[in-house]
């Protein structure tokens, strides 16, 4: 019992650790931007409070353009890999052929590749199909996901061969066994995979920095690095932080409506 105390403490102090950012971004994105603000970086509120700037922000940057430019980027991307990661998912788990395992492990080799050593390869390669500068260049490299696959294959590992069996000896193919059947009872782990998915690219930065030079490509974190520049040259640091707060608020509010359902999905699927 004295043990299970000790680590909910730690654990409650890493959490404030964590959220200490984002204590900080929520006062400074209401309080006033003042020349030599002596609390400048304080976590304690103080007044007077107010959302100027948080309109001063809007007005400044292209958030409507980005929010739309960023959705479209998560969901095209993630409408590719449910269907790429599901087959390749329930290619190694169901269908056995020379060399599966060994497949599988050069698969995943891609999980130990740092993001930074594929931006010269991934970008000679949308250069060459004529993609760079579109939103269908930072997806290209993202049509596959050797996690999402890793995640897909542990589920239908996890779903019994008996529905397959029966389905088969009905006469059902692979493809309806697949649609019908296995997708449907596989859900938590399509649902965890799009949580992880839709995080990441949003979170996205070095690549669409690299794949996109037009303004009206930008993606958000892209378009806040540039509005932060223009923003820092005059000390605006409550507008900064108002426009950070909109970067993270969706994600933030979409993952505190879903953490127990995120939570829940995760570990049926068997991962720890």
């Amino acid at each position: 019992m004295k043990a299970e105390r000790v680590f909910l403490l730690l654990a409650a102090l890493a959490g404030l650790l964590w959220l200490a950012p984002f204590a900080w971004m929520a006062v400074a994105s209401m309080r006033p931007d003042a020349p030599g603000q002596a609390d400048l970086a304080s976590l304690w509120p103080s007044g007077p409070f107010g959302w100027d700037n948080y309109r001063d922000a809007w007005e400044s940057g292209h958030f409507p353009l980005w929010y739309l430019n960023t959705a479209l980027l998560c969901v095209g991307i993630l409408a590719v890999q449910m269907v790429t990661v599901s087959l390749a998912g329930y290619a190694f788990a169901r269908i056995d052929f020379p060399g599966r395992s060994t497949v599988f492990a050069l698969f995943l080799l891609q999980l130990l590749l740092p993001p930074a050593v594929l931006v010269v390869p991934n970008l000679q390669m949308i250069v060459h199909l004529g993609l760079f500068d579109s939103l269908a260049g930072i997806a290209a490299p993202y049509c596959a996901s050797a996690f999402g696959v890793f995640l897909m294959r542990q589920t239908f590992r996890s779903i019994p061969r008996d529905f397959e069996e029966a389905a088969r000896i009905d006469g059902a193919s692979r493809l309806q066994i697949m649609r019908h059947i296995l997708l449907p009872m596989a859900w938590p782990g399509l649902a965890s995979f799009a949580v992880v998915s839709v995080s990441a690219h949003w979170n996205e930065f070095l690549w669409p920095l690299m794949a996109v030079s037009s303004p009206q490509h930008q993606v958000l974190t892209v378009g806040l690095a540039s509005f932060t520049l223009a923003s820092e040259s005059g000390g605006s640091w409550g507008v900064i932080a108002a426009g950070t707060a909109l970067v993270a608020l969706p994600l933030l509010l979409g993952f505190t409506l879903l953490q127990r359902r995120f939570t829940a999905s995760l570990a049926s699927t068997g991962l720890k």
